[in-house]
């Protein structure tokens, strides 16, 4: 079992940045692939980036290659989303998720774990 808890959301204008950041409990954390995902309001819930467990390996979505950039580190259980030249569109409730599976996913389905999401809000 894996508990998530994400922080570092909040409230920036447009073309700041956020680090977001998600502690995971658990020893095995560093055997899992991490994600991050993305609702806005009225929306279904996207995915960002992830990225595998050694670290090495990072996948984006079109609308954040570029700006966003996702990181690990297993000695912390930690895994962090570093969102530059953030964008009004890019507001929304982010949420880190854990795959067991190993590979590199998009699909939520495929995540086992997930945290409670931190809000997002860029201002134009």
């Amino acid at each position: 079992q894996v508990q998530l808890v994400e922080s570092g959301g909040g409230l920036v204008q447009a073309g700041g940045s956020l680090r977001l950041s998600c502690a995971a409990s658990g020893r095995t954390f560093s055997s899992y692939t991490m994600g991050w995902f993305r609702q806005a309001p009225g929306k279904e819930r996207e995915f960002v980036a992830t990225i595998n467990w050694t670290g090495r390996s990072t996948y984006y979505a079109d609308s954040v290659k570029g700006r966003f950039t996702i990181s690990r580190d297993n000695a912390k259980n930690t895994v962090y989303l570093q969102m530059n030249s953030l964008k009004p569109e890019d507001t929304a409730v982010y949420y880190c998720a854990a795959d067991r599976g190993g590979a590199l996913s998009v699909a939520k389905e495929a995540y086992d774990y997930w945290g409670q999401g931190t809000q997002v809000t860029v201002s134009s």
